[in-house]
């Protein structure tokens, strides 16, 4: 199987900004330092992931998905859990309708100083730190 390089995923994300764009509805859950994204993502959805400055874990807590990152491509279940490293950038293709968490170890509850402790800076990225589309991107109807 051919490895899918970081440049070859930015290149997707490049692409697919052109594209209308879909805003997903996202809850956020604090608890003694732990913070939780919880999104909710119909199927057939494509996701380029941001880069995170330090580990953290990716959950399906329902739903069938596809991960595709520099170490391959692999399919996730309802229940399955990703030990992601820091400065991995994945591609996610949702076969089925999901709910997908990120799970992070932060003492802050502000979302903006959360993204700034976490997230790599990308000055490409669609998305702000609350996840809502970026006044650039265009929406799907």
């Amino acid at each position: 199987m051919q490895l899918v390089t970081r440049t070859q995923i930015e290149k997707l994300q490049a692409a697919g900004a052109l594209l209308p764009q879909f805003q997903p509805v996202t809850e956020h859950y604090f608890s003694n330092g732990m913070y939780i994204r919880k999104a909710a993502l119909p199927k057939d959805l494509m996701i380029v992931g941001k880069v995170h400055k330090h580990p953290h874990f990716f959950v399906l807590a329902e739903g069938e998905m596809i991960v595709i990152d520099e170490h391959g491509r692999r399919t996730i279940h309802s229940g399955d859990v990703i030990c992601s490293d820091a400065g991995t950038k994945r591609v996610l293709l949702c076969v089925t309708d999901c709910i997908a968490m990120n799970v992070h170890k932060t003492d802050k509850t502000d979302l903006d100083e959360i993204e700034a402790e976490l997230i790599e800076p990308d000055d490409s990225a669609l998305f702000d730190s609350r996840n809502m589309l970026k006044d650039k991107a265009l929406t799907c109807t």
